[in-house]
């Protein structure tokens, strides 16, 4: 089943991509796809992409902007009219005029932009335009992916086994009591089937309820129902079964599966047919720092999410024919962000780390034919540096001011006053973060306001700042233009 649900789902794609590729022949369009798993930054970083294009911010790292080829980049109408605009104006006001953090994603969007410049090429010199499409979904569709090649079983026997780790106590106990009740050989008894996913969906959000929390558990769209909420493709749940069990029809694991499939071919399929195969850039978007926090365990269960997700990714190098049929994403980039919660000193330790994260999957995407980069960035920046004195030692601090309820220590930050954070040093070796060799409370990574913007010589808002932001737009999309 899962090899048809494939090929329908890649026929799709060829269709989407021929249709496409006609289209391109007249006017150059690049999609680009901005993932991540949840408070990564997605929405952070689309808004403040769009921000320096429209504003014609100088921007030293991409070259088509720092030569001053750039001559106008302009919203545009966006050109699938069944997906929701991207929220740039409410997200932009929501930095600058409140200092607040606009709301996580949590649905796909979509922003175009046309922007005209003029072309290096020697042989092709003049005036270009070059259209760009940026999809921004939600992180926790990202994660459903990986549900695309699994079987119910193994997909209930990864779930429980994770739950049933000792960190995950605390909060997964009032699932796992009512998942020891249930017998998967029971009747598939509807009422049942609704009280298990009801307090499996109550788990999901414990996962997910710390700001810092690094959840990985799909079905992510259990959290963000929609129209579907109450649907029988969002009413099942993980089933504790013995290894090899074979599942009889009419019982309760028959329901739980038929609709695990429901949902892989109902939600994930058209997702991953319509909008996540379609792009020819990607960056993932990684909050590596909430890990760290988080501790070792949150750092595996990071690196393996990311190595499930990103074998879902259609990226390689493209020939004429897969531009025609089955386009491939030819450039990933990873991104490790909040680069400004740690002093510069350490960010090209963020970026090792990374770099050690995603090792196996960068690989495997380079050994498709894919261009692969990483890069430690803040998309807009809510700190800068200074040194403090601290008896004879000198601690590189970052001065920002500290989200209301942020808890250093006995220090409760009230969200208006600044303060000078030592984050402490990052190893120079990932293993030393990874094994756990770090001790306890010596990392320390508040969460911060958008920064004070202050207005220009003519009134206006200036630019907001970043860290290396013009380095990610060179990688995705500088040869373009």
């Amino acid at each position: 089943m899962a090899s048809l649900f494939n090929i329908a789902n890649r026929a799709g794609s060829a269709a989407h991509a021929a249709f496409e590729a006609g289209q391109n022949l007249f006017q150059p369009t690049l999609r680009l796809g901005v993932t991540g798993l949840a408070r990564s930054g997605k929405t952070v970083f689309t808004t403040a992409l769009v921000h320096h294009l429209v504003r014609g911010t100088p921007l030293p790292a991409f070259r088509p902007a720092a030569e001053g080829r750039i001559r106008r980049a302009r919203l545009a109408h966006q050109p699938d009219d069944d997906v929701p605009r991207f929220a740039y104006e409410a997200n932009l006001e929501a930095l600058i005029a409140e200092r607040r953090w606009p709301a996580s994603t949590t649905r796909i969007s979509e922003l175009r932009l046309d922007i005209d410049f003029e072309r290096r090429s020697r042989w092709r010199s003049g005036p270009g335009r070059l259209t760009l499409d940026i999809v921004d979904y939600p992180g926790e569709w990202l994660l459903d992916l990986a549900l695309i090649d699994q079987h119910f079983a193994d997909w209930a026997a990864a779930t429980v086994a994770a739950a049933r780790r000792p960190e995950r106590a605390a909060f997964a106990s009032p699932w796992l009591a009512e998942l020891a009740r249930l017998d998967p050989g029971g009747p598939a008894d509807e009422a049942v089937a609704a009280q298990a996913a009801e307090t499996f969906r109550a788990y999901l959000e414990q996962l997910r309820a710390d700001p810092e929390a690094v959840a990985t558990t799909p079905p992510g769209r259990f959290l963000m129902p929609g129209d579907l909420a109450g649907s029988p493709a969002l009413t099942f749940a993980p089933l504790d079964l013995p290894p090899g069990a074979v599942i009889a029809p009419g019982t309760l694991a028959s329901l739980m599966q038929r609709r695990f499939e429901s949902y892989k071919a109902r939600v994930v399929g058209p997702f991953f047919r319509d909008h996540f195969q379609r792009v020819d850039r990607q960056i993932v978007l990684v909050d590596v720092l909430a890990a760290v926090d988080a501790g070792p365990a949150a750092l595996a269960e990071l690196e393996e999410a990311l190595d499930r997700v990103l074998l879902a990714f259609n990226a390689g190098r493209n020939t004429l024919l897969s531009r025609l049929f089955a386009p491939r994403a030819d450039r990933v980039l990873f991104a490790a962000t909040k680069a400004d919660h740690i002093h510069h000193t350490s960010h090209d330790r963020l970026e090792r780390l990374l770099r050690h994260l995603v090792g196996r999957a960068g690989r495997r995407t380079e050994a498709a034919g894919a261009r692969v980069g990483s890069v430690a960035l803040a998309s807009v920046r809510a700190t800068r540096e200074a040194s403090v004195e601290d008896g004879r030692a000198t601690l590189k601090t970052v001065v920002g001011t500290p989200e209301a309820g942020e808890r250093i220590g006995d220090e409760v930050f009230d969200g208006t006053e600044e303060a000078a954070i030592y984050p402490g040093e990052l190893p120079a070796d990932p293993a030393e973060i990874v094994n756990g060799a770090v001790a306890p409370g010596s990392l320390r990574f508040p969460r911060f306001r958008p920064p004070l913007v202050g207005l220009d010589a003519v009134g206006r808002p200036g630019a907001l700042p970043h860290i290396r932001l013009d380095r990610a737009l060179e990688f995705l999309m500088g040869d373009r233009l």
